[in-house]
């Protein structure tokens, strides 16, 4: 398996793990399942934390590095979802923050549910009570930008929780897929929808009917990933970069390029293209506008208000 072969090292960890620490003081909240950082200016990096059991993981400062019990990589279930949407929510409500990068380990980025949680559950409980309907605030409520940078297992709602982001960097080797057909279920945050829009309608039949797993580099193949990366370590330094990059721009005008772009997903054509061109007219309200064509033209640096 690939993250067997790519580890970080001591100073490579030492890179995320102190910013980490720092952040999580700064906003008076420290996470048990996920971690938080600010490595880049403008930058979140939100890394979810492998499942510990017992002493089976070894910690470095707090920062879950390697795992001894591959079928429990990262397994999503509420209390992280309930940790993860709380963190999100927390960065997209703060100034200082333009953009967002999710991930997990080398090992895992998310290997999929965990089973025990729903394996009991009889109808009237899940649907009685919405279950997983919390894994998917993402989507619906985060307005800044989210990069999800996938290594290793992305399966099942691992995957799924990926393809929420806006965008999505794969390192070659990452393995994504959804096996819910081998459970006797469906996938039901949102796989059997985004995988289709993203890679079409055959291709995606394909994979859920049989289960079928899939590369990092196939992701990128297909559509479904923007970039692919031949290590783990550059698949998350390139969504950190892409993430500083967009951070630098008008929080206004990114705000509503996400806002335009994802209503392209709901809207023909038409209707599309009118509700583009009407927050295009309303972009000409902000100070922003203003700054970014006279700095334009006068070849200077833009120094934007975010207003």
């Amino acid at each position: 398996m690939l993250a067997s072969r790519v580890r970080p090292c001591a100073s490579q960890l030492q890179r995320y793990i102190q910013p980490l620490q720092t952040y999580s003081t700064a906003v008076g909240k420290s996470y048990e399942h996920i971690k938080v950082s600010t490595p880049r200016t403008g930058v979140a990096l939100s890394a979810i934390v492998p499942c510990c059991y017992g002493n089976d993981t070894q910690r470095a400062n707090g920062y879950a590095v390697e795992l001894h019990r591959p079928k429990a990589l990262n397994a999503l279930f509420t209390p992280l979802i309930l940790e993860l949407n709380e963190a999100l929510k927390t960065l997209d409500k703060d100034s200082t923050i333009g953009a967002m990068v999710l991930t997990g380990s080398h090992k895992a980025f998310a290997a999929g549910a965990d089973i025990k949680e729903m394996a009991t559950k009889e109808f009237a409980d899940a649907y009685g009570n919405d279950f997983i309907e919390s894994w998917s605030e993402l989507p619906n409520t985060i307005k800044k930008p989210v990069i999800s940078a996938v290594n290793g297992h992305a399966l099942g709602g691992g995957c799924e929780l990926a393809m929420m982001c806006d965008i999505m960097y794969c390192s070659e080797k990452a393995n994504l897929g959804q096996p819910e057909i081998k459970l006797g279920i469906i996938p039901g945050a949102g796989g059997s929808q985004r995988l289709t829009r993203a890679i079409g309608k055959s291709k995606a039949m394909e994979l859920i009917l049989t289960g079928k797993n899939f590369s990092g580099r196939e992701a990128y193949d297909w559509g479904l990933a923007a970039r692919v990366f031949e290590t783990p370590e550059q698949c998350v330094d390139g969504a950190l970069d892409t993430a500083e990059t967009i951070a630098s721009y008008s929080k206004i005008a990114v705000k509503a390029c996400k806002e335009v772009v994802n209503k392209s997903q709901d809207l023909g054509i038409r209707e599309g293209v009118e509700f583009e061109r009407r927050v295009f007219h309303g972009l000409f309200g902000s100070e922003d506008q203003k700054i970014g064509m006279k700095a334009f033209a006068e070849k200077k640096k833009a120094e934007w208000k975010h207003r």
